[in-house]
């Protein structure tokens, strides 16, 4: 692994010497070595305690005449850059073409064939790091009213999402949508330039079950940004002019974690149809999200909006003018209850048969599918079986069925 603790060092002196190199442009595995030892902050300083991970001992490092350990600070350095560049171009020509500091440095060696711009693509930026969201959560923190909303909301760094997209089942039309976002996203710059600011707003309707949630959190996964997660009625205070700037706060929250994905749940909480007869501060609420959602863009801030909802006819007309576009979430089709149930059982050893599966749960929720799997699962795992027949199966849907005609009898 010495050569690990050579791209470290040699990281840290290129990244050192050049203001123009950002901190999107380490490795994110160098990057999280950073964060543990104080953050990252020029000079970056390297220090013996930051390499035990690599297993490399003392005597490796006097094999390498151009590194020097300082036994007073235990601090680490590259004495001659040359001989460390020329070392890692014959010994680490993989870690320079995924490594953008390196690249940059390295992009003139005409023999390398390396990279600056696909080392950058190849590399995650910070905003993907769980250690930089949590600095960033910290910073806010110590402002005693963003703290206090902080509290009423979920922030997930994009590896804490447990949600894969691949695993999402999704009708064409839906994933249509979804490439359409990440082209946006890809193409801000130049959507900017040509005046069209009003885009990556989306609101998802149907009914529970149907994959609404778990479809913005796998977004936040596969489009590598952090998720702002916001149930409304966790924010509606029973003090109604608070709602208001609970609301604003929120949004604010968004564009400081830019870019993100903000994501409103219970959409129809507070954005529900005005009438007469409502109190003021109602109106003032809905009129202030309405105001949020105008003031914010995937184009201009890098935010991402998903509002979601299991009743849509309870919006508000002008909600709806909001949203540049509505994505329908059904109760699954037979090809997608079919593509569930052959995502969570490809792990799962047994004999059973899918079509008849499929033809018994019809009119079940994307959810109520998962339900059945893993319901059978469990019961197998009773019996001291990590197989499935398809009579367990069977039985799972029955019982799932079951607890939905008592859900829906009281």
């Amino acid at each position: 692994m010495i050569t690990k603790v050579v791209e470290l060092l040699l990281t840290a002196e290129i990244y050192n010497s050049n203001e123009n190199l950002n901190e999107d442009d380490i490795p994110k595995d160098i990057r999280k070595i950073l964060y543990n030892n104080g953050g990252i902050r020029r000079p970056l300083v390297i220090r013996e305690s930051m390499i035990k991970e690599f297993n490399v001992t003392e005597k490796d490092l006097k094999k390498l005449p151009f590194i020097d350990l300082n036994k007073f600070n235990k601090q680490l350095k590259i004495t001659s850059i040359e001989l460390a560049a020329k070392w890692m171009a014959k010994n680490g020509i993989e870690l320079i073409k995924k490594n953008p500091v390196l690249a940059y440095y390295f992009e003139n060696y005409d023999s390398l064939n390396v990279s600056y711009e696909e080392a950058k693509r190849l590399n995650e930026p910070k905003y993907c790091d769980t250690e930089w969201l949590k600095n960033v959560l910290n910073e806010m923190m110590k402002d005693e009213s963003t703290a206090e909303m902080l509290s009423l909301v979920r922030v997930f760094a994009p590896e804490e999402i447990y949600e894969d997209f691949s695993e999402v089942v999704l009708e064409d039309y839906q994933i249509e949508e979804i490439k359409k976002i990440e082209v946006a996203i890809e193409e801000r710059e130049w959507l900017k330039k040509v005046g069209l600011r009003d885009i990556g707003k989306l609101l998802f309707i149907g009914p529970p079950g149907t994959g609404k949630t778990t479809t913005a959190k796998a977004l936040s996964r596969r489009l590598r940004l952090p998720l702002v997660e916001v149930k409304l009625s966790m924010i509606t205070s029973q003090f109604l002019g608070e709602t208001s700037k609970n609301i604003e706060k929120v949004f604010e929250i968004a564009k400081r974690l830019s870019p993100c994905i903000l994501f409103i749940d219970e959409f129809d909480y507070v954005a529900k149809t005005r009438t007469s007869d409502e109190h003021a501060a109602v109106k003032r609420a809905v009129n202030t999200l309405l105001k949020a959602i105008d003031e914010i863009s995937l184009v201009e801030h890098g935010v991402l909006l998903i509002a979601a909802t299991n009743h849509p006819s309870l919006l508000d007309s002008a909600v709806w003018r909001r949203f540049d576009k509505i994505v329908e979430f059904p109760e699954p089709s037979e090809t997608v209850r079919r593509r569930i149930f052959e995502i969570t059982l490809s792990r799962i050893p047994g004999e059973y048969d899918i079509d008849e599966l499929v033809r018994l749960t019809e009119g079940f929720t994307g959810a109520e599918v998962k339900l059945v799997v893993r319901e059978a699962v469990l019961s197998a795992l009773v019996k001291g079986r990590k197989n499935l027949f398809m009579e367990d199966l069977v039985k799972a849907v029955n019982d799932v069925r079951k607890r939905l005609r008592l859900k829906y009898s009281y």
